[in-house]
């Protein structure tokens, strides 16, 4: 049986983390923890999922930090502690600090069940050749 997070291998436990908003930028547009850790250069499920192993003190305070170095959120300048603080609150709870080590590494270096879509796709290309090149002659 297919792997059902083949289109979707990122945990969902992870989203309304990734999705809640640290402020509007410049243009007034809602800026999400997803979009402001892919600004800074990092991967946001392999950096969420750090962020839980740490647990709730040291992921407060690392997140600051990371909000600290956003320029694209006037409000972080001043405020970047109590949002940490608010959206270390968004974070799952540690209760598969292994599964979520292995999540952050299978993120980083290959998704689980890529070997499957792999022979998913080459099944339909043959497929579409049959139909293709032999389906014309009969």
């Amino acid at each position: 049986m297919a792997d059902p997070n083949v289109l979707n291998p990122h945990p969902p436990k992870f989203d309304r983390f990734l999705h809640a908003s640290v402020g509007e930028d410049r243009n007034g547009y809602a800026v999400t923890v997803l979009s402001t850790l892919a600004r800074l250069g990092l991967d946001p499920w392999k950096e969420t999922a750090e962020l839980v192993t740490l647990g709730r003190d040291a992921a407060r305070a690392r997140l600051g930090t990371l909000l600290a170095r956003f320029r694209d959120v006037p409000a972080l300048a001043s405020d970047h502690g109590r949002i940490a603080q608010d959206l270390s609150q968004l974070l799952p709870e540690d209760r598969a600090s292994s599964s979520l080590k292995r999540t952050a590494s299978t993120v980083a270096g290959g998704r689980p069940g890529t070997s499957g879509a792999i022979w998913a796709v080459l099944g339909i290309v043959f497929v579409l050749f049959q139909m293709f090149m032999l389906g014309g002659s009969g």
